[in-house]
């Protein structure tokens, strides 16, 4: 089967490229560096070429209001065009929890509009809304951090190590269109600060965190169940600490 990988070489689409040419399938990891761009169009004809699964993990660059919302939409619009004309036969995509529960935050606004698009495309699709990625904690202390002291909600947080969210994009991207959203998350839910606080001890970084209701998670405030799944979600299956373990072990 011949996949495309829209961002297949970024940190998600890295590891599904090679679950999915492991699996003996014809992975194309397209990116701009590739000669494959969503804003231009550039190479998108070519690359859909005889393409049955497109996987669509591409980001923006900035994450500016304005610029982001510009970049989902233009990227939506000229990928779901090139695989209408392609017959593509199942567009997955890559979304996050609570997209659609946070509407001041501006590049959850962003992928609001993404998944409108797929959805009014009529390609078969499945959109996948995942928490937020262990990898990524960092830039969430450092985007919340004011000298030494790093403000966070008290909201309940449930972050998915990316090698879950890579198997878990293969695995959706060879089976059927769901027509629908499928959530995931990590195995392990607790506040928001405590999980940051874990992490910046584990990696031996002593910057305080403050539990702060009224902290904002990129302009937007964070409820008790903004980030988490509502209902039934699919887990990952590396633990928080498991993951920290690694982090050290390879520090």
């Amino acid at each position: 089967m011949k996949i495309v990988v829209i961002g297949g070489t970024g940190l998600i689409g890295s590891k599904a490229v090679a679950i999915l040419r492991q699996g003996g399938h014809e992975v194309v990891a397209a990116s701009p560096k590739s000669g494959i761009n969503t804003i231009t169009g550039e190479g998108l004809k070519a690359a859909m070429a005889g393409a049955q699964v497109v996987i669509d993990l591409a980001n923006s660059p900035s994450f500016e209001d304005k610029a982001v919302l510009e970049f989902f939409e233009t990227s939506g619009r000229n990928l779901l065009a090139a695989e209408a004309t392609a017959g593509v036969r199942h567009h997955v995509a890559l979304s996050i929890v609570g997209t659609d529960r946070t509407p001041e935050n501006g590049y959850f606004r962003a992928k609001v509009a993404q998944e409108k698009l797929i959805v009014a495309s009529g390609i078969p699709y499945t959109i996948i809304r995942s928490t937020q990625f262990m990898e990524f904690l960092r830039g969430i202390a450092d985007s919340s951090a004011d000298g030494n002291v790093v403000r966070l909600s008290p909201g309940l947080f449930q972050p998915i190590a990316a090698d879950d969210v890579a198997a878990i994009v293969a695995d959706v991207a060879l089976a059927a269109p769901r027509n629908g959203i499928v959530e995931i998350a990590g195995s392990e839910r607790a506040p928001f600060n405590e999980i940051v606080a874990r992490y910046l001890k584990a990696v031996g970084d002593p910057r305080e965190v403050v539990r702060d209701p009224e902290a904002r998670y990129w302009g937007g405030r964070v409820e008790e169940r903004s980030l988490v799944p509502l209902g039934e979600a699919r887990l990952g299956r590396i633990r928080f600490d498991e993951w920290l373990r690694r982090l050290q072990a390879a520090a």
